[in-house]
């Protein structure tokens, strides 16, 4: 069998397998992310962190999505006074 035969062999069963669990698997990947967001930006929010020194230079890499972090949380206004995103 040829290459691309190959390929096309396991994407059909990867999406036979998977398929039905993206769902699953987009929100445990998720909760992840908002878990590992709450640790990162819990000094800001006023949650004694005793890992705050490593955590600081990661706090840049999350505003992007702190918007939508903060709304999935049931925060309506932005938690940190230096972050005015809505």
């Amino acid at each position: 069998m040829s290459r691309p035969r190959w390929a096309s062999i396991r994407a059909g069963l990867e999406e036979f397998w998977a398929g039905p669990y993206r769902r699953t698997f987009a929100r445990a990947r998720r909760e992840e992310d908002d878990l590992f967001r709450m640790v990162v930006l819990a000094e800001a929010l006023g949650v004694p962190d005793p890992a705050a020194y490593y955590t600081a230079e990661l706090i840049p890499a999350l505003y992007e999505d702190f918007h939508a972090w903060h709304r999935r949380m049931g925060m309506d206004r932005s938690p940190l006074e230096h972050v005015a995103c809505c």
